[in-house]
């Protein structure tokens, strides 16, 4: 058996990383016997659900005998008001991730290339890898894409460019200015993707969507999702805006039936919920200055953020610290599978749970040093 999948199997496969989730509350619960446990590994909403979306969603739970909308519909027709774009340039997907690897299933074939920073959301590099084409990875300037650098990589193998805008693990943006002049030196065959699954967080008057450039015709896509600030991460709803043209090519490798019913009703609720995303935005604005604060008391260096994690530097091992944490009954991500070994991302979380992880961490580290 083994040396039939090893011959028999597609070779870029081999080649792929499995992704590294952050760890679920259960199993620490399995592995350690902890019952009180919080986690700020995964960059959830700490309030939940929006609460229209849990009374929509309750509302329709004896229709889940019935097979889904498999064009989205009335999630269509809510997004198309809400930012004022054609449905027809929008595609729903299972997630951000599934939109990212149908883009992949469209546009990439073994050989192409696409650009991306490093480090930045994992997934990028599996949609190129899985379709046989290579992932170049640029290096963050200042924690940052570093947008001139991006465009010196560009070959005439370049199919794509990623952008994460807040970047995932670093919380950073690229402004309006930057992008600008990115995309005035682009050659206009190269799509660029713009990863915007924090783009609610953000509180920089300097930060600009990649929408600006699809209201220009430039070919590119907005990916945004339901999984943060709505807090919908078990549904796995996420959506792209972009051209009609775009969209019809993705929609042609697309699954039918690839969202389910709760998710579309959810989501549609959801953003009808803005009340839920003001709280949220401002929970994480007071929990972000505390950890500041903390941070800075412990003398320790962190990367201001426009998102709802904190990429920071423990100055010691990050897996011990982890490690440590996770028998403390506090979950946080490590950063050396983002190439960057002293470092841990910790998602704001409530102020209770905040102060619970520095208290911890303090702790930690006056134990490692």
């Amino acid at each position: 058996m083994q040396e039939f999948v090893k011959d028999r199997a597609r070779q870029e496969i081999f080649k792929l990383k499995p992704y590294t989730p952050g760890k679920p509350i259960d199993e620490v619960k399995r592995e350690l016997g902890l019952q009180n446990i919080i986690k700020l590994a995964s960059n959830e909403n700490p309030l939940g659900p929006a609460p229209r979306a849990i009374e929509a969603i309750s509302n329709m739970l004896t229709e889940i005998h019935l097979y889904p909308d498999a064009n989205c519909f009335n999630l269509k027709k809510a997004l198309s008001s809400y930012h004022d774009v054609p449905t027809t340039g929008i595609l729903i997907g299972n997630g951000s991730d599934e939109l990212l690897k149908l883009l992949a299933e469209t546009f990439l074939s073994s050989g192409d290339q696409i650009i991306v920073g490093q480090p930045t959301f994992s997934e990028y590099e599996f949609t190129a890898l899985i379709m046989g084409a290579e992932c170049i990875e640029v290096p963050l300037k200042d924690f940052t894409h570093d947008l001139p650098a991006m465009l010196d990589a560009i070959t005439p193998k370049t199919k794509m460019i990623i952008i994460c805008n807040p970047n995932n693990p670093t919380g950073t943006i690229v402004n309006r200015m930057q992008i600008k002049e990115f995309m005035s030196k682009l050659p206009p065959d190269i799509l660029v993707v713009f990863d915007e699954a924090y783009y609610e967080y953000v509180e920089s008057p300097e930060y600009s969507t990649g929408l600006e450039y699809l209201a220009q015709g430039r070919n590119v896509i907005v990916l945004r999702t339901f999984s943060k600030i709505y807090g919908l991460a078990a549904l796995r709803i996420g959506y792209g805006l972009t051209s009609t043209e775009i969209a019809q090519a993705v929609e042609r490798v697309m699954e039918p039936f690839n969202v389910n019913s709760p998710a579309q009703i959810g989501a549609v609720a959801a953003l009808q919920d803005q009340e839920h995303v003001k709280r949220s935005r401002e929970l994480n604005k007071q929990g972000k200055q505390y950890l500041y604060n903390e941070f800075k008391r412990m003398g320790l260096t962190y990367v201001p953020t426009e998102a709802n994690f904190i990429f920071m530097d423990t100055g010691v091992d990050g897996r011990e610290v982890f490690n440590r944490l996770l028998k403390l009954g506090v979950i946080v991500r490590t950063g050396d599978i983002f190439g960057l070994p002293t470092f841990i991302r910790v998602t704001v979380g409530t102020a209770e749970e905040n102060q619970r992880f520095t208290t911890s961490l303090e702790k930690v580290l006056k134990d490692l040093k």
